[in-house]
């Protein structure tokens, strides 16, 4: 098991507001940079090089959005966090330089930044999950919600009912680009591991283990103006609630 923490969040989890629990986003970047990002990416790489099958979904009709989301992310990283416009390729700023491939564009997100990313696009009456980057799983597992919509993609969150399911994609439907919004949740883990995989119907192994460590996700939700699907950003922050 990894054990890769960060000293603290840099907001009050405390803080709790009702579902969806949105805020506007502001003058802040959407990407965040901090003292864990080499060892995030790290084991973000290994996850790619082992089990790319539960971590990257595509589909074909969101490649385009994918590439979207690709460019847009390089241009935030270079414009407001020391990155380096290399031409075909972009130097971080540890100094690596790492190859832009529109071929395979949320791999290469998975070498630039510490967030996942899921794309969801509406079909009908709902947003449906088309693509994601999600090597730091918090309980689920991207192949059930994989081309699902927001209502199936929330099964079984119990405080998820109709009325948030309505609100919820009421906030999809009226993201605007350039305009994103973000929220935060508070979870409690008994391990350190980012990669969390858990099944639907499968119970939560932590209910019975002391819970020492605060997993918070910096959610961010941003619309794409080129393809307008709807982007959702987590950076995963854990650290440890005991002294040792």
């Amino acid at each position: 098991m990894s054990v890769i923490l960060q000293t603290e969040i840099p907001y009050d989890v405390t803080a709790e507001k009702p579902l969806p629990g949105v805020a506007p986003l502001g003058e802040a970047s959407w990407l965040h940079l901090d003292e864990a990002y080499a060892a995030q990416l790290a084991r973000k790489a290994e996850l790619l090089a082992e089990r790319r099958a539960d971590v990257v979904a595509l589909d074909a009709g969101a490649l385009p959005a994918a590439q979207e989301l690709l460019r847009m992310v390089v241009r935030e990283l270079i414009e407001r966090h020391g990155f380096s416009d290399e031409g075909d390729s972009v130097a971080r700023p540890d100094g690596r330089a790492v190859a832009l491939n529109f071929e395979d564009p949320l791999g290469t997100l998975a070498q630039l930044v510490q967030e996942d990313f899921c794309i969801l696009q509406k079909q009908g009456d709902e947003h449906v999950l088309t693509g994601a980057l999600l090597c730091f799983q918090a309980s689920w597992t991207l192949a059930e919600k994989f081309m699902r919509p927001l209502v199936r993609i929330h099964k079984p969150v119990e405080s998820y009912d109709t009325n948030i399911a309505k609100r919820v994609q009421r906030l999809f439907d009226g993201v605007r680009a350039g305009r994103p919004v973000w929220r935060f949740n508070a979870l409690h883990y008994a391990d350190a591991e980012l990669f969390h995989p858990r099944t639907e119907d499968a119970p939560r192994e932590d209910d019975h283990r002391e819970q020492r460590f605060l997993r918070s996700e910096r959610q961010v939700i941003i619309r794409l103006p080129e393809t307008d699907a709807v982007v959702f950003s987590i950076h995963t922050y854990l650290t440890n609630v005991h002294s040792d």
